[in-house]
């Protein structure tokens, strides 16, 4: 689920100077993009948002804790059905166009993941005038995710990007002039990472 910001306008502020406080005043601008402010008060806000999801007692816990997961903008609920998925989107969208955040609908998917290959084939969630597509895979923080829980088109992916990265780099790693040392650290600082990015959460088998 994607959250994007929208400005401060038809806000009221005031200034404090030591114990003088001044008269509000009409912000006639909102934050301007890359201004610090703005993931600050965006943080806030969506912090808000969230509470307001997680007093909703159903779905997936891990260690006792309800699955919401949020980075930056990118959302991501973990629910056991698609009754409570589209409740806890309800309650997020409804929390967030209190506080004047709103909810992406061309970038919010969803996806069902279970051994019943049907699950949920035919329904979108639809919630008030947006549809929510359903996919069977999307990517989270630059992970592949699928439906099958299967990690071999990560793996592939990691390995297109581990050879875009090789083809820059190959004539040094080819080069006569450079010991073989000076190559293996050019391979362990550029390459590799690239590679095993997220190589954590791989389910192998």
């Amino acid at each position: 689920m994607r959250i994007i910001k929208t400005s401060l306008t038809e806000t009221y502020s005031r200034v404090r100077v030591g114990k003088n406080v001044s008269d509000r005043f009409l912000f006639r601008n909102g934050l301007k993009q890359g201004d610090a402010l703005s993931p600050v008060f965006f943080n806030f806000s969506l912090e808000y948002a969230i509470r307001r999801v997680q007093v909703n007692q159903d779905g997936l816990k891990l260690n006792g804790t309800h699955q919401l997961l949020a980075y930056a903008d990118d959302v991501n609920m973990l629910e056991g059905s698609i009754h409570t998925v589209k409740e806890n989107a309800e309650a997020l969208v409804a929390a967030t166009r209190e506080i004047r955040l709103e909810v992406s609908a061309d970038k919010t998917k969803y996806m069902v993941m279970s051994r019943d290959q049907n699950a949920g084939r035919i329904q979108n969630v639809r919630i008030d005038n947006s549809t929510f597509e359903r996919v069977e895979e999307f990517k989270y923080l630059g992970t592949t995710l699928t439906y099958q829980n299967s990690i071999a088109e990560e793996i592939k992916s990691r390995l297109r990007s581990g050879n875009a990265c090789y083809h820059p780099v190959q004539n040094l790693l080819s080069s006569r002039l450079l010991s073989k040392n000076l190559k293996i650290n050019i391979y362990r600082t550029i390459i590799l990472p690239i590679v095993l990015y997220g190589c954590e959460t791989w389910s192998l088998t």
